[in-house]
């Protein structure tokens, strides 16, 4: 199965975490939208979306294959039906190939959130991975985020990117 990330799930290794048979494909733009932080988390703060405004705004992100039977754990920890649906989406590559993949969209939104600190990480880690456009990234760096007050959690998800089993090639 085609999936689009464009949030945090570009980072293979978050995305390996919840569904490991993820394969990179390569890097594909959404045109028509654009990437807001305003998707309300469970947690309370805002996880990337990427929100269709019919222009000529673009989403950068990666297309994985995951194996169909992974699709069901990938649909609980992204929250399909709890402020994020999901949708085919037509994609185009820098070399012109173009492909469908499913994504999930924000359903519950609330553009004052802001996301944690290791959130936008996991975002940049992820674009950088890519080789996303500087232009890109720098829109992702200037992202204004807060610390996460439960130090556990923000010591492990930053953790994921600093283990053995983590790899930025596939």
């Amino acid at each position: 199965m085609k999936y689009f990330a464009y949030g945090s799930n570009m980072s293979l290794s978050r995305l390996r975490q919840r569904v490991p048979s993820a394969k990179r494909i390569g890097t594909f733009v959404l045109n028509g939208h654009a990437l807001r932080f305003h998707k309300v988390g469970k947690d309370g703060t805002a996880k990337c979306d990427a929100y269709y405004t019919g222009d000529l705004e673009k989403v950068y992100g990666v297309v994985f294959d995951i194996d169909p039977i992974e699709k069901d754990n990938l649909d609980r920890v992204e929250g399909l039906g709890q402020g994020y649906e999901e949708k085919t989406v037509d994609l185009q590559s820098d070399h012109g190939q173009t492909l469908q993949a499913k994504t999930y969209y924000a359903t519950h939104l609330n553009p004052t959130l802001k996301p944690l600190s290791w959130y936008v990480g996991h975002v940049l880690i992820g674009a950088r991975e890519a080789n996303l456009p500087t232009h890109y990234l720098s829109s992702i760096e200037s992202i204004e985020s807060l610390e996460d007050e439960n130090s556990k959690r923000d010591a492990e998800e930053r953790a994921i990117h600093n283990s053995p089993s983590s790899s930025t090639l596939a």
